[in-house]
């Protein structure tokens, strides 16, 4: 006598929460956030099984502009901006180190 198996399909996974509510695409994408009154990005991190929204970076700051921040490394680029990024680095170099569940990582990887 054959047993019969019996094949649960799964439906659509939900979208968490969390990240419709921070209008991110997914976990550890981050997203600009103009209209914040403070800060400049979201970002809903995952790291294992913990899940926690972070928000980073101060609102008004310009990527790559001198009163801002100084951006990604580009050729040609002001020892002032070179002294900028090292000095934020060397400032938050502990926290960046906690990794994606600090703000300090994050803002290290999106705006410096």
């Amino acid at each position: 006598m054959a047993t019969k198996k019996t094949v649960v399909k799964k439906g659509p996974s939900k979208k968490d929460s969390r990240l419709t509510r921070a209008g991110v695409s997914g976990y550890n994408k981050p997203k600009r956030t103009p209209n914040h009154p403070k800060k400049s990005h979201i970002v809903v991190a995952k790291e294992g099984d913990k899940i926690k929204t972070i928000r980073f970076g101060e609102q008004g700051k310009a990527v790559g502009t001198l009163s801002g921040t100084a951006g990604a490394p580009k050729a040609g680029e002001s020892e002032r901006m070179k002294a900028k990024r090292k000095s934020f680095k060397a400032r938050h170099g502990k926290n960046i180190a906690k990794g994606k569940m600090s703000a300090a990582y994050w803002a290290d990887k999106v705006k410096w």
